[in-house]
């Protein structure tokens, strides 16, 4: 066998993920799958349940923070059924419709699911409502949604200045606004236009530059009226809107396939095709980088599929070379800096990754922990205030290393463990459940050849 993988478990019941490739090396052949896109799961989980009449889902994401989604908007009183890959039928209640929780709603580990029904909730008139997370999740900043809805009419209390969870809401009538986000964040975003459905005249949101628009196509799917300025970077809700059931396919999550991409690129003798991968424009700044880094990737069987851009992903090995990776690109692949680090490392020349301190409040400080994780395997690698600058060519060595309990970091370290000599242990390799349930299967997969 190529490589050698097995999960240990810890007596403090983490997992760890133990990667040894042979000395004659491998190459990643064939075709595979990745999950379903995290985002798009998500909001067709809340609009499906916000809308009336029946939602189908068809390749939900299967991973903890769709799991949380779904826990709340059912304790919210939407009906939805067992969650699987094939097929998720949701019977929606209607906007207005949400039930005041008998508990507090848990958001377990996802920004996502908080964030985006903050809005949801602070439009509820007359019921209120709590919600917090696990530990991860209530150290991360919410104010970037509270002061929007803030500046709507929202009533919401939390700890240190209502910016960190548990958050106390109690709905209101809100009025529209136009707010000018300091930052381009999908989750802002998708709170304020969320929170604008049941509000009554024109809520816009203007960001310094695009975001990903999942929510924008898929509102207007489910009947919503929205208008979208590219060039200002806006988007308004017309309120108050009526949303109807959908069949809802979800495409394969380009932030999976991503780990993927990067591993063929530079693995020597790979051949890989990622099948079914959505290509939102929104969200391929990962293509491009790795384009202007000399990857071989090819779309084929490009087509659209409930709204969305599908193609699969032909990649093959080929040499890299260094670029920098600034400016209005970075919210387009924000989640996908850990695995480009790692492309980085095997990357000919200096590498400069800036304008990403977003990174800082993630799962976690994405930015000091790949710069200190990926360097104890040897990388040249710097952290900047906003960034890391990494030299590309040093050889890595295995060593143990650890996720933080962050799913990007436990598999940008595997996808680093495949070029690397010796053993490497990823500690706490579990969190990889949040996104992508079966990454170890996969790789396990791929490298048995």
């Amino acid at each position: 066998m190529p490589v050698a993988i097995e999960t240990r478990k810890t007596p403090e019941n983490h997992q760890t993920l133990v990667i040894k490739p042979a000395a004659d090396g491998l190459a990643l052949r064939g075709r595979l799958r990745v999950p379903g896109d995290k985002s798009i799961s998500h909001r067709a989980l809340m609009l499906g349940s916000l809308a009336e009449g029946e939602t189908v889902i068809e390749g939900l994401l299967l991973g903890e923070d769709p799991l949380s989604t779904a826990h709340c908007f059912r304790a919210l009183g939407a009906d939805i059924s067992e969650l699987n890959s094939q097929q998720v039928r949701i019977q929606g209640i209607g906007l207005g419709n949400l039930r005041e929780p008998g508990n507090v709603l848990d958001a377990g580990n996802s920004g996502t699911t908080m964030r985006l029904m903050m809005g949801i909730l602070a439009s509820h008139s007359d019921r209120f409502f709590v919600v917090t997370g696990d530990d991860s999740l209530r150290s991360r900043p919410m104010s970037r949604v509270v002061k929007p809805l803030q500046q709507m009419g929202a009533q919401i209390w939390g700890r240190k200045g209502n910016s960190l969870a548990p958050l106390a809401v109690q709905g209101q009538r809100l009025k529209p606004t136009h707010y000018q986000s300091p930052i381009a964040s999908a989750q802002v975003k998708s709170c304020v236009l969320l929170a604008g459905l049941m509000t009554e005249g024109d809520t816009t949101v203007t960001e310094p530059a695009l975001s990903r628009d999942h929510s924008e196509r898929m509102l207007r799917a489910f009947g919503a009226n929205l208008t979208v300025d590219p060039e200002t970077c806006s988007v308004t809700v017309h309120g108050p809107a009526t949303l109807r059931g959908q069949t809802v396919v979800v495409p394969g999550d380009i932030s999976s396939a991503a780990f993927w991409l990067v591993a063929a690129a530079i693995v020597p003798g790979s051949d890989l095709v990622i099948e079914n991968v959505g290509v939102n424009p929104t969200r391929t700044g990962i293509l491009e980088v790795l384009a202007q880094m000399g990857a071989d990737i090819t779309p084929e069987n490009e087509r659209e599929v409930a709204g969305e851009p599908v193609a699969d992903l032909r990649v093959r090995h080929s040499a890299l070379k260094a670029c920098t990776i600034a400016g209005d690109i970075i919210p387009r692949l924000i989640d996908e800096i850990p695995i480009l680090a790692v492309a980085a490392a095997f990357a000919e020349g200096t590498t400069v990754i800036r304008d990403a301190a977003e990174l800082r409040v993630k799962e976690s400080d994405r930015l000091a922990v790949m710069a200190t994780q990926l360097g104890q395997m040897g990388a040249q690698i710097t952290e900047l205030p906003d960034g890391l600058e990494i030299t590309g060519g040093a050889a890595l060595t295995g060593t143990a290393v650890d996720s933080y309990t962050d799913h990007r970091i436990a598999m940008s370290l595997a996808i680093a463990a495949l070029n690397a000599t010796g053993e490497t242990q990823i500690h706490r390799a579990e969190a990889a459940a949040i996104s992508y349930p079966d990454f170890t299967d996969s790789l396990r997969q791929l490298c048995d050849q």
